[in-house]
């Protein structure tokens, strides 16, 4: 681990009843959290990663985009635990559609942790963007689709300034679904997360000791205002995750997934199609084979 002077951003983790129903709901259909010796194993996995992806890269540090979620506050904890706050700075980039509470809750983050961070109003430059091709900005999907590319471009703009690597926030869940805009969210130097599901997430940030409001606050992308992340993929999080582990990522069939997870079938279909159409964006894009070899 990069040496630096400090106190470790670790605390021990605590049941609090209410804290730990959000991790596990008490109608989730599987329960994939770590124990307490994995836990702990994982964090010093994922920070050493992070320590090792700015090593490889002969870099400075890390910058990474704040959202007062939970996916880019529990790698936020992860990336001062690797490198020290010195090294990490945080980019804060609200637009019209993102909460005031959620960006209080980023700055929140940031100073809790230490680290430097930036406020950048990200809509003019979405509205040059807009007006540049008015017939596209009533176009919600894509509208929203502006906003977290130009956050990547911000993102980027500052690391090669800094020589810092962007960290993502993705976590697996939404990879394995395609719940991220290409090129934007996922535009990005390593996915410290990228490998735990959305349960797995919320246990490892109460265990880095993320605050329980940030643990258990509803999940969004804020592409548009008032949007969730789990009406836009029509299932909740635990079901997907589940869903993932046993049948995607997991050996079990259709019929076998719903017996062990008492789910419809229409619910397995669905994620297996969320999977399925964003296989896009899990690969290289494409090139025709070559005529001459």
């Amino acid at each position: 681990m990069r040496a630096w002077v400090g106190i470790s951003v670790r605390r021990p983790y605590t049941n609090s009843m209410s804290t730990e129903q959000q991790i596990l709901e008490t109608d989730a259909p599987l329960d994939l959290r770590l124990s307490d010796a994995e836990l702990d194993a994982t964090a010093d996995h994922l920070a050493s990663f992070v320590d090792s992806v700015v090593d490889d890269a002969g870099a400075e540090g890390a910058v990474i985009g704040l959202s007062g979620g939970i996916d880019s506050t529990t790698v936020a904890y992860l990336a001062v635990e690797a490198l020290g706050p010195g090294n990490v700075h945080g980019l804060v980039m609200p637009s019209v559609a993102n909460a005031e509470e959620n960006m209080s809750d980023a700055e929140w983050v940031a100073q809790e942790l230490g680290i430097e961070y930036d406020v950048i109003e990200i809509q003019p430059i979405a509205e040059a963007f807009f007006d540049a091709v008015p017939e596209a900005a009533d176009d919600r999907m894509a509208a929203g689709n502006v906003y977290v590319r130009t956050r990547a471009v911000l993102n980027y703009f500052v690391a090669n300034h800094e020589d810092k690597v962007v960290l993502g926030t993705g976590n697996r869940a939404e990879a394995m679904t395609g719940y991220y805009t290409k090129y934007g969210d996922q535009a990005v130097d390593c996915n410290p997360i990228g490998n735990l599901y959305k349960q797995q997430v919320r246990q490892l940030a109460a265990h880095l000791g993320a605050p329980e409001n940030l643990v258990t606050k509803t999940p969004s992308a804020e592409m548009w205002s008032g949007q969730t992340d789990e009406d836009e993929m029509g299932l909740d999080y635990d079901t997907i995750d589940a869903i993932l582990a046993l049948h995607v990522d997991g050996p079990l069939s259709t019929a076998a997934t719903v017996r062990a997870l008492d789910v419809e079938e229409s619910h397995v279909a669905r994620v297996v199609d969320l999977h399925e159409r964003s296989a896009h964006k899990r690969a290289m894009p494409p090139a025709p084979e070559p005529l001459y070899q």
